[in-house]
């Protein structure tokens, strides 16, 4: 049975940990029927607060009020029991169970300790039809796409009654069509009265989707406002500070000579099928190519194959008319490739290691840091503090864990060690995916600086604003096929949108 509340209130709520005040005096309240999103860049304390009003963190001064009553949450069963539930942004559940199973876990069943998963099944669909979260009770959570583990992470809630829901960066795994779909779902959530809270750094969906907004910095509140009567840059000052350019200015570049020829490569994915099938493309010395398309439509394979990190079964890849298409990471950075991966933590950092470390990880043993087998640790602390401020890392120091460091920091971090040994080719996998907009914003600014010096530059991303915004051509890649490549100023979002549903470009000119 759904709990009902008219409101939620955190009340001058203050969460500290060693070093750091996440949460300073931060009042924020929800309503009934309303979808109220909480905006900052990482860092700011969003998360934190609403893992307090979930009671995984314990508040260090203020108060929660549900329906003007004060209330104790000292830890998720608490928070559940008060009609809150909550969608993390890593998933609560288990792989080899089946949906009704997962659903099922932890809750009293009828028949002991066997789990009642007839009658949970039953009332998942009941849930399922009411506000649109197809999914099928009997399959395996490994079965489903991450769109549809997140809709099992909803309905996990409501089944529990929920009649408030927090949702944690909610779109940061989704592709496009799974982002609408869930927002038709949090509309009819919140027709139906429920109480939802958003949080999030992408401006677009926060005023797509939102009724009211609260815009977090640096652990405070800087205001609340009514969706409508704002803006996404006015938003994105309040976020940051300043005044941030959502567009980056992109000055003519003269073209240079084909830097990366990528010709009828074919590539297989994790699972032994094609996952990369007859590519070819081409970028040239002061270019950036952008592809586009939706996640797992065989960019990753593409760009680790020409990272080195998966092999090309069929096809050639060029860099400055020399092949190396059998050559092994290592050698293709020394001819002057550099490569920013989708998955940061597994591919582009180890986070048990320093900030120093992580930055000198390529280099470390190679002139001017290394005579033979001494390192000139002069010199590698002064180019690590050289890069640590011209990039704008924010770290205590260079010797800092680098888990310490937010996700933002981090991507600048493997941007700043891939830009400095100034390659010709630079394979840019999803950039600034789950990084705030000011990193967004300098980050975008670096790899126009790049253009500008001649790289040639590849750009993945799923983001097709970004993609719009950066390039001098797109590509658009599905099920493994570049469907076509066309000129920036011409690529209109409809023909590009067709082509990433797999008409190809010369059926789009045609329609």
């Amino acid at each position: 049975m759904t709990h009902r509340l008219t409101s939620i209130e955190l009340r001058g709520i203050v969460k500290r940990f060693p070093g750091v005040t996440a949460n300073d005096g931060v009042t924020f309240e929800v309503h009934a029927g309303e979808v109220h999103a909480l905006l900052g860049e990482n860092g700011a304390g969003k998360t934190t607060l609403m893992r307090i009003l979930y009671g995984l963190y314990q508040p260090d001064g203020g108060e929660i009020r549900i329906d003007g009553q004060p209330v104790t949450i000292h830890s998720p069963a608490d928070s559940i029991r008060q009609g809150i539930g909550m969608v993390h942004q890593h998933f609560m559940l288990v792989p080899t169970l089946t949906v009704a199973e997962n659903v099922a876990l932890g809750l009293p069943s009828s028949r002991g300790t066997i789990l009642d998963t007839d009658r949970v099944a039953d009332r998942i669909q009941d849930l399922s039809k009411a506000y649109g979260l197809q999914v099928d009770p009997r399959a395996f959570v490994w079965q489903l796409s991450v769109g549809e583990q997140q809709r099992v992470e909803i309905l996990k809630a409501l089944y529990r009654g929920a009649a408030a829901l927090i949702l944690d960066e909610p779109t940061a795994v989704l592709t496009p069509k799974e982002v609408d779909e869930l927002f038709l779902t949090l509309r009819r959530m919140a027709a139906e009265g429920h109480a939802l809270i958003f949080i999030s750094h992408k401006l677009h969906e926060v005023l797509s989707i939102s009724d009211r907004v609260t815009v977090l910095r640096n652990g405070r509140v800087v205001e609340t406002l009514t969706t409508r009567t704002t803006n996404r840059q006015e938003l994105a000052r309040r976020m940051v500070g300043r005044e941030v350019l959502l567009r980056v200015e992109r000055p003519p570049v003269e073209l240079g000579p084909t830097r990366l020829r990528v010709e009828n490569v074919t590539v297989f994915g994790d699972r032994g099928l094609p996952a990369v099938r007859g590519a070819s493309l081409e970028v040239r010395s002061g270019e950036i190519l952008g592809i586009a398309g939706v996640s797992g439509n065989g960019q990753r394979e593409l760009a680790d194959a020409l990272a080195g990190l998966r092999r090309t079964t069929q096809g050639r890849i060029h860099m400055d008319g020399v092949e190396i298409t059998a050559w092994n990471p290592v050698r293709r950075i020394r001819q002057g490739l550099a490569y920013i991966p989708e998955e940061r933590m597994r591919d582009g950092v180890i986070k048990e290691l320093s900030v120093e470390e992580n930055l000198m990880m390529e280099d470390h043993g190679q002139p001017p840091f290394a005579r033979g087998i001494f390192l000139d640790f002069r010199r590698i602390a002064r180019h690590c503090d050289e890069l640590i401020q011209g990039f704008e890392i924010k770290t205590p120091s260079r010797a800092t864990p680098l888990r310490n460091l937010s996700g933002g920091n981090i991507q600048k971090l493997i941007l700043a060690r891939e830009i400095s040994r100034q390659p010709g080719v630079l394979i840019a996998a999803q950039p600034t995916r789950g990084v705030d907009i000011g990193s967004t914003e300098y980050i975008h600014r670096r790899l126009i600086d790049q253009r500008a010096r001649g790289t040639a530059t590849l750009l993945i991303s799923e983001d097709l604003d970004e993609v719009r915004n950066l390039s001098d051509r797109i590509a658009v890649m599905y099920e493994g096929r570049i469907m076509g490549v066309v000129e920036r100023d011409r690529a209109t979002v409809e023909q590009l949108g067709l082509m990433m549903a797999g008409v190809a470009m010369q059926d789009t000119l045609a329609a």
